[in-house]
């Protein structure tokens, strides 16, 4: 529940800032102060690895939103789900502990759209996830990146997904949903 009253706060926040300062650019670094609460700790009394990615999510939200991403989505009956995700930690974020989730949309392939997220305390990035996110209909069926382009227009400053980003995607990708996938230990 603590996510939620975060992510609508968020939210709230972007649309204000589109509302006195425009769209912000695909290319843009969304930055999202965040506080180490009770509730994201665990035993060892430092942030819990997997709340990490429920926060980075407010990134997302916030750069969905102040990008005009969230309103074309919304509009059209569009919406993302994660694919993938990788985190990679350096140091960890403590109690009370202030920091920024900091994201950018990295890319796209044929198939997804690529962000990234970083937990930066005074500048220094104390963790990274990559994310892969897949656009759906909601009338069922997966959104062509010419449809979304058609309605964003295409973003002319989003950088090409870098090599290493693709080698990632290929080597934690599960089977289709139309294939097998059974659970088979070696």
């Amino acid at each position: 529940m603590n996510v939620l009253w975060r992510t609508l706060l968020v939210i709230f926040r972007a649309r204000l800032s589109v509302r006195r300062h425009g769209t912000a650019p695909p290319e843009t670094v969304g930055r999202v102060r965040v506080t180490t609460l009770p509730t994201d700790i665990d035993m060892l009394m430092h942030m819990n690895n997997g709340r990490y990615l429920s926060l980075f999510d407010l990134g997302r939200w916030d750069l969905l939103t102040r990008t005009g991403f969230l309103r074309t989505m919304r509009d059209n009956g569009w919406y993302a789900v994660v694919s993938s995700e990788t985190v990679t930690f350096r140091k960890s974020l403590e109690l009370w502990q202030r920091f920024e989730v900091e994201s950018r949309f990295l890319g796209h392939d044929d198939r997804a759209l690529y962000v990234e997220h970083r937990a930066v305390v005074h500048g220094e990035v104390y963790a990274r996830a990559i994310v892969r996110a897949r656009m759906l209909k909601r009338s069922g069926g997966t959104l062509r990146h010419e449809e979304l382009f058609a309605a964003m227009g295409r973003p002319d400053n989003l950088p090409d997904v870098e090599p290493w980003v693709h080698d990632w995607a290929v080597a934690s990708a599960l089977p289709s949903t139309r294939d097998a996938a059974p659970s088979v230990w070696n």
